[in-house]
């Protein structure tokens, strides 16, 4: 009996200091109060689309599922009209492609990494956000296609995203040519590799973002922040998908996790907010105060601000999981996109047409 209380000890130990790593509750704010406010009618239509995406599969298992989960967002681009042109790449390992608005400046670049849990998602599912930023910016956007799990690791896929920033460094749409500016923008998952981006090419001595901007981002896989738990009813979108793990044991799921991405949930690699997060270039964190993942973008802004980096954050009442790629339908997300070119206006991007989104 002795030998098997140690056991557990030690599992138990092992379990809080390798695998989750340090408590991060001390940069716990204050729940948010509700919001008195109500959202534009678009919300409501843009929540019937979400039941929609939570359906998509729930009757079938396996790889169908995962099929019928991947075509849905990709299917999200379908009968939109985009002023941009989308041009595919394919170099070695390097996949996704160029995303160029009329008149778009080439010596200015910008690399979005798209989310879906890891496991879906593509260029094309994120159309809507690349088309809208590549206007914003007058950028030539480069929209990543990086391999997905569970036919790859997750480490092949943080390896396509510093793949494809040193390609990007010296590559515009048409071959190699010189760099003015270079900005990083992601959404949830791609949000978590954008971040950890961030935080390779600084410790590598690689060229360093002029500016990052990231939706809804997941920064710990840990998944302890109040915010996965407090906000499950009110996220329409992770709630259906992710509440089940909400009711497996902090323990286990560490576990889980650890198997699932063979990486420990407490490496800066997968969970960005743990690592080092001095010497940032600027950042803008986007997130609703409804979803799952707010804690996540809030821990992250208040560490790396503690620590010298000029990141801020900027959150919505309401909104879904990154609302951005409702767009132009939802007024909020040509909200939040205003205050992306305030942004970066500040981080001294003259943007087409002055600093109006």
């Amino acid at each position: 009996m002795v030998w098997f209380i140690l056991a557990l000890l030690v599992l138990f130990a092992f379990s809080l200091l390798y695998l989750r790593g340090e408590n991060l509750s001390w940069l716990d704010e204050p729940p948010l109060a509700a919001p008195q406010d109500t959202p534009s009618e678009s919300h409501y239509a843009v929540v019937a689309k979400l039941g929609e995406f939570a359906g998509a599969g729930r009757a079938l298992r396996g790889k169908a599922q995962l099929r019928a989960i991947r075509d849905y967002m990709d299917s999200m681009s379908d009968g939109r009209d985009f002023s941009s042109s989308f041009q595919p790449v394919a170099e070695g390992q390097l996949r996704g492609e160029w995303v160029l608005a009329p008149g778009a400046d080439c010596r200015r670049r910008l690399l979005y990494i798209h989310g879906g849990a890891w496991i879906a998602g593509s260029p094309k599912s994120h159309r809507a956000i690349t088309d809208r930023l590549a206007r914003l910016t007058g950028a030539a956007v480069f929209s990543l296609d990086y391999r997905l799990m569970p036919e790859y690791r997750r480490a092949d896929g943080i390896e396509d995203c510093r793949n494809a920033w040193r390609w990007i460094v010296k590559n515009g749409p048409h071959g190699p040519e010189p760099l003015d500016y270079l900005m990083v923008a992601g959404d949830s998952a791609g949000g978590s590799l954008s971040l950890a981006l961030l935080a390779w090419a600084r410790d590598e001595g690689v060229r360093q973002a002029d500016a990052a901007v990231v939706f809804s981002p997941s920064t710990d896989i840990t998944m302890n922040a109040p915010s996965m738990r407090s906000n499950l009813a009110t996220d329409p979108m992770l709630g259906p998908m992710f509440g089940k793990l909400a009711k497996i044991p902090s323990l286990v799921l560490l576990w889980l996790t650890w198997f699932n991405n063979r990486i420990r949930p407490s490496h800066p690699d997968v969970s960005p907010l743990r690592g080092e997060l001095a010497g940032l270039p600027p950042v803008l964190v986007q997130a609703s105060e409804q979803e799952m993942l707010l804690d996540d973008a809030r821990r992250y802004v208040i560490k790396a601000q503690l620590a010298g980096s000029p990141v801020e954050l900027q959150t919505w009442p309401h909104m879904v999981h990154v609302w951005q790629i409702f767009t132009p339908e939802l007024p909020e997300a040509e909200e939040a996109y205003a205050g992306i070119a305030e942004f970066l206006a500040k981080s001294g991007l003259p943007l087409p047409g002055g600093t109006q989104a």
